[in-house]
Protein backbone atom coordinates (compact mmCIF):
# COMPACT_ATOMS: atom_id res chain seq x y z
CA UNK A 1 0.00 0.00 0.00
CA UNK A 2 2.94 2.57 0.65
CA UNK A 3 4.77 1.84 -2.67
CA UNK A 4 0.97 2.45 -4.50
CA UNK A 5 0.83 5.71 -2.32
CA UNK A 6 4.39 6.50 -3.63
CA UNK A 7 3.50 5.86 -7.09
CA UNK A 8 0.70 7.58 -7.21
CA UNK A 9 2.26 10.82 -5.73
CA UNK A 10 5.63 10.57 -8.19
CA UNK A 11 2.96 9.94 -11.52
CA UNK A 12 0.57 12.61 -10.36
CA UNK A 13 3.58 15.22 -9.48
CA UNK A 14 5.25 14.62 -13.26
CA UNK A 15 2.03 14.69 -15.09
CA UNK A 16 1.17 18.01 -13.12
CA UNK A 17 4.55 19.28 -13.77
CA UNK A 18 4.54 18.56 -17.17
CA UNK A 19 0.82 20.33 -17.60
CA UNK A 20 2.54 23.76 -16.28
CA UNK A 21 5.44 23.41 -18.53
CA UNK A 22 3.07 24.87 -21.28
CA UNK A 23 2.45 27.69 -19.59
CA UNK A 24 6.01 28.03 -18.60
CA UNK A 25 7.35 27.52 -22.46
CA UNK A 26 3.75 29.48 -23.78
CA UNK A 27 6.08 32.82 -21.61
CA UNK A 28 9.38 31.90 -22.37
CA UNK A 29 8.48 31.93 -26.23
CA UNK A 30 7.59 35.17 -26.34
CA UNK A 31 11.37 36.19 -25.82
CA UNK A 32 13.45 32.69 -27.31
CA UNK A 33 12.75 31.24 -30.60
CA UNK A 34 11.15 27.33 -30.46
CA UNK A 35 14.39 25.70 -31.86
CA UNK A 36 16.94 27.75 -29.27
CA UNK A 37 14.66 26.74 -26.53
CA UNK A 38 14.51 23.48 -27.49
CA UNK A 39 17.81 23.12 -27.96
CA UNK A 40 18.39 25.13 -24.39
CA UNK A 41 15.93 22.66 -22.71
CA UNK A 42 18.00 19.67 -23.85
CA UNK A 43 21.54 21.29 -23.57
CA UNK A 44 20.70 21.68 -19.61
CA UNK A 45 18.55 17.98 -19.25
CA UNK A 46 21.32 16.25 -20.53
CA UNK A 47 24.02 17.76 -17.84
CA UNK A 48 21.78 16.88 -15.12
CA UNK A 49 21.12 13.50 -16.88
CA UNK A 50 24.81 12.34 -17.71
CA UNK A 51 25.90 13.17 -14.58
CA UNK A 52 23.45 11.10 -12.84
CA UNK A 53 23.62 8.05 -14.97
CA UNK A 54 27.70 8.45 -14.41
CA UNK A 55 26.90 8.32 -10.48
CA UNK A 56 24.65 5.35 -10.75
CA UNK A 57 26.99 3.90 -13.28
CA UNK A 58 30.01 4.23 -10.44
CA UNK A 59 27.92 3.38 -7.46
CA UNK A 60 26.80 -0.15 -9.28
CA UNK A 61 29.89 -0.71 -11.04
CA UNK A 62 27.89 -1.30 -13.82
CA UNK A 63 28.90 -0.46 -17.32
CA UNK A 64 26.81 -1.64 -20.45
CA UNK A 65 28.37 -1.63 -24.01
CA UNK A 66 26.45 0.16 -26.74
CA UNK A 67 26.57 -2.07 -30.42
CA UNK A 68 26.06 -0.06 -33.11
CA UNK A 69 22.61 -1.33 -34.14
CA UNK A 70 22.21 0.12 -30.28
CA UNK A 71 23.27 3.77 -31.64
CA UNK A 72 20.60 3.77 -34.73
CA UNK A 73 18.00 3.30 -32.51
CA UNK A 74 19.02 5.11 -29.71
CA UNK A 75 19.65 8.19 -33.22
CA UNK A 76 16.13 7.47 -34.19
CA UNK A 77 14.76 7.86 -30.72
CA UNK A 78 16.18 11.33 -30.19
CA UNK A 79 15.43 12.63 -33.76
CA UNK A 80 11.63 11.44 -33.85
CA UNK A 81 10.95 12.10 -30.15
CA UNK A 82 13.43 14.35 -28.73
CA UNK A 83 14.18 16.68 -31.87
CA UNK A 84 10.72 16.26 -33.96
CA UNK A 85 7.66 16.03 -31.07
CA UNK A 86 8.88 18.31 -28.88
CA UNK A 87 10.16 20.86 -31.78
CA UNK A 88 6.37 20.30 -33.12
CA UNK A 89 5.45 20.74 -29.53
CA UNK A 90 6.85 23.95 -29.01
CA UNK A 91 5.77 25.58 -32.21
CA UNK A 92 2.46 24.62 -31.57
CA UNK A 93 2.11 26.00 -28.35
CA UNK A 94 3.41 29.18 -29.43
CA UNK A 95 1.12 29.31 -32.22
CA UNK A 96 -2.24 27.76 -30.08
CA UNK A 97 -2.13 28.24 -26.47
CA UNK A 98 -1.03 26.78 -23.44
CA UNK A 99 -4.33 24.25 -22.38
CA UNK A 100 -4.77 23.47 -25.78
CA UNK A 101 -1.37 22.62 -25.90
CA UNK A 102 -1.56 20.15 -22.96
CA UNK A 103 -5.01 19.01 -23.97
CA UNK A 104 -4.14 17.71 -27.84
CA UNK A 105 -0.96 15.81 -26.80
CA UNK A 106 -3.02 14.37 -24.27
CA UNK A 107 -4.23 12.28 -26.57
CA UNK A 108 -0.72 10.64 -26.79
CA UNK A 109 -2.05 7.06 -25.27
CA UNK A 110 -4.64 6.39 -27.76
CA UNK A 111 -2.16 6.82 -30.63
CA UNK A 112 0.43 4.26 -28.93
CA UNK A 113 -2.17 1.47 -29.88
CA UNK A 114 -1.66 1.94 -33.43
CA UNK A 115 2.32 2.40 -33.96
CA UNK A 116 2.44 -0.98 -31.19
CA UNK A 117 0.17 -2.60 -33.36
CA UNK A 118 3.03 -2.32 -36.14
CA UNK A 119 6.33 -1.95 -34.39
CA UNK A 120 5.29 -4.42 -31.58
CA UNK A 121 3.11 -6.75 -33.14
CA UNK A 122 0.15 -6.22 -30.78
CA UNK A 123 -3.02 -6.68 -31.35
CA UNK A 124 -5.84 -3.84 -32.02
CA UNK A 125 -8.88 -4.83 -30.11
CA UNK A 126 -12.24 -3.68 -30.66
CA UNK A 127 -11.82 -2.02 -27.28
CA UNK A 128 -8.34 -0.06 -28.75
CA UNK A 129 -10.03 1.15 -31.85
CA UNK A 130 -13.50 2.20 -29.92
CA UNK A 131 -10.79 4.40 -27.67
CA UNK A 132 -8.64 5.86 -30.79
CA UNK A 133 -11.88 6.70 -32.18
CA UNK A 134 -13.54 8.44 -29.47
CA UNK A 135 -9.88 10.55 -28.98
CA UNK A 136 -9.46 11.30 -32.56
CA UNK A 137 -12.89 12.95 -32.66
CA UNK A 138 -12.44 14.98 -29.27
CA UNK A 139 -8.96 15.75 -31.30
CA UNK A 140 -10.78 17.35 -34.06
CA UNK A 141 -13.67 19.27 -31.65
CA UNK A 142 -10.91 20.52 -30.10
CA UNK A 143 -8.62 21.68 -33.07
CA UNK A 144 -12.16 23.10 -34.62
CA UNK A 145 -12.94 23.29 -38.29
CA UNK A 146 -11.17 26.80 -39.21
CA UNK A 147 -10.82 26.49 -43.03
CA UNK A 148 -9.08 30.00 -43.02
CA UNK A 149 -5.89 28.83 -41.91
CA UNK A 150 -5.82 30.55 -39.16
CA UNK A 151 -2.40 30.66 -36.58
CA UNK A 152 -4.15 28.79 -33.93
CA UNK A 153 -5.38 26.75 -36.64
CA UNK A 154 -1.86 25.46 -37.79
CA UNK A 155 -0.44 25.30 -34.23
CA UNK A 156 -2.76 23.08 -33.59
CA UNK A 157 -1.93 20.85 -36.36
CA UNK A 158 1.76 21.02 -35.27
CA UNK A 159 0.37 19.92 -31.26
CA UNK A 160 -1.26 16.66 -33.38
CA UNK A 161 2.06 16.09 -35.27
CA UNK A 162 3.93 16.50 -31.17
CA UNK A 163 1.22 14.03 -30.59
CA UNK A 164 2.04 11.20 -32.98
CA UNK A 165 5.75 11.44 -32.86
CA UNK A 166 5.68 11.19 -29.06
CA UNK A 167 3.77 7.57 -29.03
CA UNK A 168 5.90 6.31 -32.00
CA UNK A 169 8.67 7.30 -29.66
CA UNK A 170 7.37 5.45 -26.61
CA UNK A 171 6.74 2.57 -28.97
CA UNK A 172 10.76 2.73 -29.61
CA UNK A 173 11.82 3.22 -26.06
CA UNK A 174 9.88 -0.01 -25.30
CA UNK A 175 11.65 -1.54 -27.60
CA UNK A 176 15.05 -0.21 -26.71
CA UNK A 177 14.14 -0.89 -22.94
CA UNK A 178 14.92 -4.62 -23.58
CA UNK A 179 18.31 -4.24 -23.42
CA UNK A 180 19.35 -0.34 -21.70
CA UNK A 181 17.54 1.36 -18.79
CA UNK A 182 14.94 4.17 -19.32
CA UNK A 183 17.60 6.31 -17.89
CA UNK A 184 20.27 5.37 -20.16
CA UNK A 185 17.86 5.34 -23.36
CA UNK A 186 16.96 9.33 -22.43
CA UNK A 187 20.45 10.30 -21.64
CA UNK A 188 21.83 9.70 -24.98
CA UNK A 189 18.91 10.28 -27.05
CA UNK A 190 18.81 14.09 -25.24
CA UNK A 191 22.25 13.96 -27.06
CA UNK A 192 21.51 13.08 -30.35
CA UNK A 193 18.49 15.40 -29.93
CA UNK A 194 21.00 18.16 -29.40
CA UNK A 195 23.01 17.00 -32.84
CA UNK A 196 20.05 17.27 -34.69
CA UNK A 197 18.48 20.95 -33.31
CA UNK A 198 22.08 21.90 -33.38
CA UNK A 199 22.04 23.37 -36.97
CA UNK A 200 18.40 24.53 -37.12
CA UNK A 201 19.18 26.07 -33.95
CA UNK A 202 21.69 28.61 -35.51
CA UNK A 203 19.75 28.91 -38.67
CA UNK A 204 16.73 30.30 -36.58
CA UNK A 205 19.28 32.53 -34.42
CA UNK A 206 20.17 34.55 -37.90
CA UNK A 207 16.45 35.39 -38.31
CA UNK A 208 14.90 35.34 -34.20
CA UNK A 209 17.26 37.41 -31.90
CA UNK A 210 17.00 35.43 -28.09
CA UNK A 211 16.37 38.55 -25.54
CA UNK A 212 16.52 37.92 -21.82
CA UNK A 213 14.37 41.40 -20.31
CA UNK A 214 14.23 39.53 -16.81
CA UNK A 215 15.05 36.80 -14.63
CA UNK A 216 11.70 34.99 -15.27
CA UNK A 217 12.82 34.35 -18.80
CA UNK A 218 15.84 32.42 -17.57
CA UNK A 219 14.41 30.63 -14.77
CA UNK A 220 11.78 29.42 -17.42
CA UNK A 221 15.07 28.01 -19.04
CA UNK A 222 15.69 25.78 -16.46
CA UNK A 223 12.59 25.15 -15.14
CA UNK A 224 11.94 23.46 -18.73
CA UNK A 225 15.30 21.83 -18.71
CA UNK A 226 15.80 20.60 -15.19
CA UNK A 227 12.19 20.45 -13.90
CA UNK A 228 9.71 19.52 -16.50
CA UNK A 229 12.61 17.22 -18.72
CA UNK A 230 15.21 15.52 -16.15
CA UNK A 231 13.08 15.95 -12.92
CA UNK A 232 9.67 15.09 -14.41
CA UNK A 233 11.10 11.94 -16.52
CA UNK A 234 12.50 10.26 -13.35
CA UNK A 235 9.27 10.72 -11.28
CA UNK A 236 6.98 9.58 -14.06
CA UNK A 237 9.10 6.50 -14.77
CA UNK A 238 10.14 5.92 -10.76
CA UNK A 239 5.65 5.74 -9.96
CA UNK A 240 5.50 3.79 -12.93
CA UNK A 241 8.03 1.15 -11.35
CA UNK A 242 5.84 0.87 -8.57
CA UNK A 243 2.46 0.76 -10.33
CA UNK A 244 0.31 -0.87 -12.93
CA UNK A 245 1.36 0.38 -16.49
CA UNK A 246 -2.70 0.27 -17.04
CA UNK A 247 -3.43 2.10 -13.58
CA UNK A 248 -0.40 4.53 -13.68
CA UNK A 249 -1.17 5.42 -17.23
CA UNK A 250 -4.34 7.31 -16.21
CA UNK A 251 -2.70 9.67 -13.90
CA UNK A 252 -1.25 11.82 -17.44
CA UNK A 253 -4.73 13.43 -16.97
CA UNK A 254 -3.10 15.66 -14.43
CA UNK A 255 -1.20 17.18 -17.39
CA UNK A 256 -4.13 18.73 -19.55
CA UNK A 257 -5.81 19.64 -16.14
CA UNK A 258 -2.92 21.55 -14.79
CA UNK A 259 -2.45 23.35 -18.50
CA UNK A 260 -5.95 24.07 -18.38
CA UNK A 261 -6.20 25.87 -14.75
CA UNK A 262 -2.95 27.70 -14.90
CA UNK A 263 -3.43 28.93 -18.85
CA UNK A 264 -6.55 30.45 -17.35
CA UNK A 265 -4.82 31.54 -14.00
CA UNK A 266 -1.85 32.89 -15.45
CA UNK A 267 -2.26 33.49 -18.84
CA UNK A 268 -5.54 34.76 -19.22
CA UNK A 269 -7.07 31.97 -21.65
CA UNK A 270 -10.10 31.28 -22.59
CA UNK A 271 -11.50 28.06 -21.80
CA UNK A 272 -14.39 26.87 -24.80
CA UNK A 273 -17.10 24.22 -24.41
CA UNK A 274 -15.38 22.58 -27.38
CA UNK A 275 -12.07 22.31 -25.30
CA UNK A 276 -14.21 20.91 -22.59
CA UNK A 277 -16.16 18.51 -24.89
CA UNK A 278 -13.18 17.50 -26.87
CA UNK A 279 -11.36 16.89 -23.43
CA UNK A 280 -13.66 14.50 -21.97
CA UNK A 281 -14.06 12.50 -25.22
CA UNK A 282 -9.88 12.22 -25.13
CA UNK A 283 -9.97 11.32 -21.56
CA UNK A 284 -12.93 8.38 -22.12
CA UNK A 285 -10.91 7.39 -25.09
CA UNK A 286 -7.79 7.25 -23.37
CA UNK A 287 -8.99 6.04 -20.23
CA UNK A 288 -10.83 2.61 -22.19
CA UNK A 289 -7.20 2.49 -23.87
CA UNK A 290 -5.50 1.83 -20.98
CA UNK A 291 -7.74 -0.17 -18.84
CA UNK A 292 -7.43 -3.79 -18.64
CA UNK A 293 -10.68 -6.01 -19.11
CA UNK A 294 -11.35 -7.46 -15.85
CA UNK A 295 -10.56 -10.87 -16.80
CA UNK A 296 -7.00 -9.39 -17.73
CA UNK A 297 -6.88 -8.27 -13.91
CA UNK A 298 -7.85 -11.30 -12.71
CA UNK A 299 -5.36 -13.68 -14.72
CA UNK A 300 -2.63 -10.90 -13.79
CA UNK A 301 -3.68 -11.41 -9.70
CA UNK A 302 -3.49 -14.76 -10.05
CA UNK A 303 -0.44 -14.97 -11.64
CA UNK A 304 1.11 -12.86 -9.01
CA UNK A 305 -0.33 -14.67 -6.06
CA UNK A 306 1.12 -17.93 -7.87
CA UNK A 307 4.81 -15.89 -7.42
CA UNK A 308 4.51 -14.94 -4.07
CA UNK A 309 3.59 -18.60 -3.39
CA UNK A 310 7.01 -19.92 -4.71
Amino acid sequence: MKNTFFGAFCLSLAASIWGGMYVVSKYVLDFVPPFTLVWLRYAIAFVVLFGILKAHQYKTKTRISIRKQDWLLLGWIGFIGYFVSISLQFIGTKLSDAHTGALITSATPAFIVVFARFVLNELITLRKAFALLLATIGVVIVIGFDHSGGQSFWGNMMLVGAALTWALLSVYVKVASARFSTLMITTYAILFALLFTTPVMLWELHGQPVSFPNMIVIFGIFYLGIISTAGAFFLWNKGMEMMDAGVGSLFFFFQPLVGAVFGFLFLHEQITASFYLGGLLIIIGVFIAVKSPIHQRQAKEGENHGRTSL
